[in-house]
């Protein structure tokens, strides 16, 4: 009998891949894979989640901030439903993500019916046509040899560009058994499968895109999550100082340069975008599209006015050929990394003799439209508007802090009011929008960055849906403040429906005395004041703390809302 398992083998595919973390919420096979991990637990350290939702969401945020694999494990048909909630936001903002899941068919009773089973028998769910649609790459193995080769290819795909998700669905029967002598198909290692070599973009084209700046009068960036991804933002900042490029930024792609800088004009977005960076756009003659997509949600739902072929030069680097001329044709279209471009128009040493005019009309544009105002409004009594809370962030925030955002209001307001100093600080479900992203993903952060101070800004709707996180960063020593911004509803819902406000409101939690219950600091506050106190509190105490806000429910996400006329 051999001492060596499958499981064994799988564990050594993760080590060889470099992972050194991993999220997971254990069910029947994954169960059977724990004891491999607790035997090299001094090499890959496994992260118990307490959902599957939450644990995928870990893992995802894990990896948009290592720009490496995040790895989640689930039990079959939990996995690909509610452990499917990390995956989609990994899809839709393309972040290196691996799945891995059991089809729980009980030692191959998965053809007669048995309960829970994901193998697409009769009578059984189908893990993998469940996960399928959500990834670059997905495998079903029923021997083991098909698991290394999967879990290989999962790793490679998920994290070569465009960056998404890479599944390996297995039987539960081999995982536990002695690990076969003599393989059906030979077995490598997994390092040479990882390799790769980026596609560099065309030098003929680069040079067409720096004769068009230099010729542009009022060129404008406008700066991707692809472009935060590749790495650009420091060149980018550099090169728009030289020669007078306007940036703006997707949602995704805010925090890729210093949003305080003479060149930005902060966020765009139909809820949340400044108004600056939308006029900024609508009056530039030349668009050099960075790594983004120009997804309706951030062009104000295709505002004629806004983005206009034919009238202004178009250009789009994207690591995708298909991407570029997708949603709007584009005169240029340039295929490589963001960074690359950026890097290469630097060395060219662009026409600066229009910087000062470029300059002056960034600058009286960002004045006619007050972006550098600081936004204040009256409250009710003993409540805290979203400005306030926001307004504090920008002032406490260094170098030191990553900022980590729910869906919903808070991260209209958030989107609005904050003024990213510090590059890449910035994180939120861009991909999604979904509620309930930021508790778990703010855990996700923190183990990807152990040196930086994690604040977790949600309202109490999209807080309650993944609040376990806290759990999670108790038992796992992981100092983050959790900020929840209580109005007792769903504000955004409530702003919709405007004067026939139904089915949006909840009874009062005390989420300070839940965070107290799973071994958290918490505090309430009810003005600007003592919110400052609390979040410069909280971080000093290096401990996992709630603080509850007495948020203003008649704070509205109209008064953080761009759509006037760009003209």
């Amino acid at each position: 009998m051999s001492d060596v398992k499958t499981r064994d083998k799988m564990v050594d595919v993760f080590i060889q891949a470099g992972i050194k973390q991993i999220f997971t919420f254990p069910g029947l096979g994954i169960t059977w894979l724990a004891p491999a991990f607790y035997e090299r637990r001094d090499e890959i350290q496994v992260i118990l989640g307490r959902s599957e939702q939450s644990a995928s969401i870990m893992a995802q945020a894990y990896g948009r901030i290592k720009d490496a694999p995040g790895v989640f494990m689930g039990q079959g048909p939990w996995a690909v439903t509610t452990g499917a909630f990390g995956c989609l936001e990994a899809f839709f903002s393309g972040t290196p993500m691996m799945f891995l899941a059991c089809t729980s068919d009980y030692n191959g009773m998965g053809a007669y019916g048995v309960y829970q089973s994901m193998t697409g028998d009769y009578g059984a769910g189908d893990a993998k046509a469940s996960i399928s649609h959500l990834c670059k790459y997905s495998s079903l193995a029923t021997r083991p040899d098909e698991a290394i080769f999967g879990m290989q290819m999962a790793l490679k795909h998920c994290n070569t560009p465009r960056k998404g998700v890479g599944a390996l669905i297995f039987r539960t029967d081999f995982v536990r058994e002695d690990y076969p002598a003599v393989l059906k198909s030979t077995v490598y290692d997994t390092t040479n499968y990882l390799l790769y070599t980026p596609p560099s973009p065309n030098q003929e084209a680069m040079d067409k895109l720096a004769e068009m700046i230099n010729q542009a009068k009022r060129p404008v960036v406008l700066a991707g999550f692809g472009a935060r991804q590749a790495g650009a933002g420091e060149a980018l900042f550099k090169l728009a100082n030289e020669v007078g490029l306007g940036v703006v930024t997707s949602t995704n792609g805010k925090s890729i340069i210093d949003e305080t800088s003479a060149v930005c004009a902060g966020t765009m977005g139909s809820f949340g975008g400044t108004k600056a960076s939308h006029r900024l756009l609508a009056e530039s003659d030349m668009v050099l599209i960075l790594g983004a997509s120009l997804g309706a949600d951030y062009t104000r739902f295709r505002d004629p006015g806004m983005i206009r072929p034919g009238s202004q030069k178009l250009v789009q680097v994207d690591i995708d050929p298909r991407n570029a001329s997708w949603v709007v044709p584009v005169d240029l279209p340039i295929t490589g990394d963001c960074k690359d471009v950026v890097e290469y128009l630097l060395a060219k040493k662009l026409d600066s003799s229009n910087k000062e005019a470029r300059m002056n009309w960034i600058t009286k544009l960002k004045e006619r439209n007050k972006y550098d105002e600081v936004r204040t409004f009256n409250n009710a009594p003993g409540k805290v508007h979203y400005a306030d809370v926001y307004n504090a962030l920008n002032r406490y925030m260094t170098a030191d802090d990553l900022l980590v955002t729910d869906a919903g209001n808070n991260s209209i307001w958030c989107k609005h009011i904050i003024r990213c100093r510090y590059p890449n600080h910035y994180i939120t479900p861009g991909g999604t929008g979904a509620m309930g992203w930021g508790a778990p993903a703010a855990v996700g952060v923190k183990f990807a960055c152990p040196d930086k101070r994690v604040t977790m800004v949600a309202g109490d709707g999209g807080f309650m849906m993944t609040h376990d996180a806290v759990a999670t960063a108790v038992q796992f020593n992981q100092p983050i403040t959790f900020v929840v911004l209580n109005n007792s509803g769903l504000g955004m819902v409530r702003d919709n429906q405007l004067n026939n406000m139904v089915y949006c409101n909840f009874g009062y939690i005390n989420f300070s005395e839940m965070a107290r219950g799973m071994g958290a600091e918490a505090m309430q506050v009810d003005s600007s004041d003592t919110f400052m106190d609390a979040l410069k509190a909280s971080h000093d105490s290096n401990k996992v703390t709630v603080i509850e806000v007495a948020l203003d429910p008649e704070a509205r996400h109209g008064d953080a809302t761009d759509m006037g006329s760009l003209f």
